[in-house]
C-alpha cells in the first residue's frame, strides 16, 4: 500500500474575478482555496471523501494582489478517529519576482465520511520530527481552546 500524503501545494494565478472592489483578492476568494487545499490534502492523506468540520484562526496578514502567483500550502498536524487538522499557509509573489510573502493561515479540520455521510476512520499520523510534534500539540492544545469558544459561542445558536 501506498504512503498516505501529508501534504500539497496548489500554486495559481490570482484572476480578475478575484478581486473585491478595493482592487485586492477577497477573504472569500482566498477562503475558498484554503478549503479546496485542505479538502486535498485530507482525501490525499485518507484516500477517502473529506467534508469540512471546521475552519478557525483565520489571520490575514497582506492582501494579494490580480497576477499574483499563490501557492496554498496544506499539511496534516493531527489526527482523530476519523478527523484531520490541517494547517494551511497562503503565500503570494509577483511571478517575476518570487519573492514569496505570508499573506493568510489559518487550521482547517476535515473529516473522512462514506457514500451515507457517516464517518470513516482514518491512518493515524505520528509525528517524527521536532517541527512534527511541536504543532501536534499546538493542534491539541487548540482542540481545547475550541471547547471552551464552542461554550462561550452557545448563546449565539440558542
Amino acid at each position: 500500500m501506498n504512503k498516505p500524503q501529508r501534504d500539497i501545494t496548489l500554486r495559481f494565478l490570482a484572476e480578475p474575478h478575484d478581486v473585491n472592489f478595493g482592487g485586492k483578492v477577497h477573504g472569500g476568494a482566498v477562503m475558498k482555496w484554503i478549503d479546496l487545499a485542505a479538502y486535498a490534502c485530507a482525501a490525499g492523506w485518507s484516500g477517502r471523501y473529506c467534508v469540512t468540520a471546521y475552519a478557525g484562526g483565520i489571520r490575514f496578514i497582506a492582501p494579494i494582489h490580480v497576477g499574483s502567483l499563490v501557492e496554498v500550502e496544506a499539511k496534516v498536524i493531527y489526527t482523530g478517529t476519523s478527523s484531520m487538522h490541517i494547517a494551511l499557509e497562503v503565500n503570494a509573489c509577483d511571478p517575476k519576482s518570487l519573492n514569496r510573502r505570508l499573506t493568510t493561515h489559518c487550521i482547517v479540520i476535515m473529516v473522512a465520511v462514506d457514500q451515507n455521510g457517516q464517518s470513516e476512520r482514518v491512518p493515524e499520523w505520528v509525528p517524527e520530527t521536532e517541527e512534527d510534534k511541536q504543532q501536534h500539540e499546538s493542534a491539541r492544545k487548540l482542540m481545547e481552546m475550541r471547547k471552551h469558544i464552542g461554550e462561550e459561542m452557545q448563546i449565539f445558536v440558542e
